[in-house]
């Protein structure tokens, strides 16, 4: 692949938050084919060769994924068919168009016992059904004549004409507008994904043509759920949040959650793209929700 030239790229899972703002994001400069869920079912090994071949892109990026962490504890074979299988599907395909694949993976696959921010090179640990789905799309892509496996975290905002924004972020900030109370966490150290960020970071590692592998496409920095809301609550502008803040041992899941799972960018930095700081970027979401 050239950097610099028009690249046909197929985005799947394009009706979704993170596939809406890859979709945006490379429009302008690339011709896209946007696959959303209801145009192609991804359990489906033959139609996902099919469409693949038919749409004969230089690009394959899979926005699609299964995300229900608790859910996937009592359906795994829903969460393997789309986060593992469905990936594997689409390497063959890219590799039978000599495409490159993009994938987006997950924090999850580290076990959150760590101290500083995760860097690619770690060992992974999946403790759940969901986070081992996903380790093995990771594993699956690597099936492509070419890969970039991204790790997002935390996905907040909206992209122009994309969903509702929806997730974490979003209660969070519907909460404190509305005066409610927000429970956060005080003990739950992550570095969020602004999906406005992460789909400029694909589109550069592709224009750039970077070297493909494993990238920790996060914002830049680290927070508590806690730190992430109060600085929510002033750029909103809200003197007095009602933030109760609780702690992951006191909350029950189905499925076990990594307690500190800051990742660290450097390496997607040094590919050629810099992520603003999660502080950077969540002011910009504000502005844009506050301009909409």
């Amino acid at each position: 692949m050239r950097a610099g030239h028009r690249m046909r790229i197929a985005v799947v899972g394009a009706g979704g938050q993170l596939g809406a703002a890859v979709v945006h994001e490379c429009r302008d400069r690339h011709e896209v084919i946007a696959f959303g869920r209801a145009a192609l079912d991804l359990t489906d090994d033959k139609a996902v060769a099919a469409a693949m071949e038919e749409a004969r892109p230089d690009v394959i990026v899979n926005c699609a994924a299964y995300n229900d962490v608790d859910g996937a504890e009592d359906h795994a074979v829903d969460a393997l068919s789309v986060n593992a299988f469905a990936v594997r599907a689409l390497a063959l395909a890219a590799r039978d168009a000599n495409a490159t694949l993009v994938h987006y993976s997950t924090d999850f696959v580290f076990d959150g016992k760590a101290t500083e921010p995760y860097v690619e090179t770690d060992e992974t640990n999946p403790r759940s059904t969901y986070a081992a789905s996903k380790l093995l799309g990771e594993w699956f892509a690597a099936d492509a004549p070419r890969a970039y496996v991204l790790r997002v975290e935390s996905l907040f905002g909206r992209a122009p004409g994309g969903p509702p924004a929806k997730g974490s972020v979003e209660s969070i900030l519907r909460a404190l507008k509305e005066g409610r109370e927000a429970r956060v966490f005080e003990d739950r150290t992550v570095s969020p994904t602004y999906i406005i960020d992460g789909a400029r970071a694909t589109l550069a590692l592709l224009e750039k043509n970077a070297p493909p592998g494993l990238y920790h496409c996060v914002n830049s920095g680290r927070c508590t759920w806690l730190e992430f809301a109060q600085e929510l609550a002033r750029l909103l502008c809200v003197d007095h949040p009602r933030l109760v803040a609780v702690r992951m041992a006191d909350v029950k899941f189905v499925a076990d959650r990594p307690l500190y799972c800051a990742l660290a960018n450097a390496k997607l930095a040094a590919a050629g793209f810099r992520m603003p700081t999660w502080q950077q970027a969540l002011a910009d979401y504000v502005a844009r929700r506050v301009a909409s």
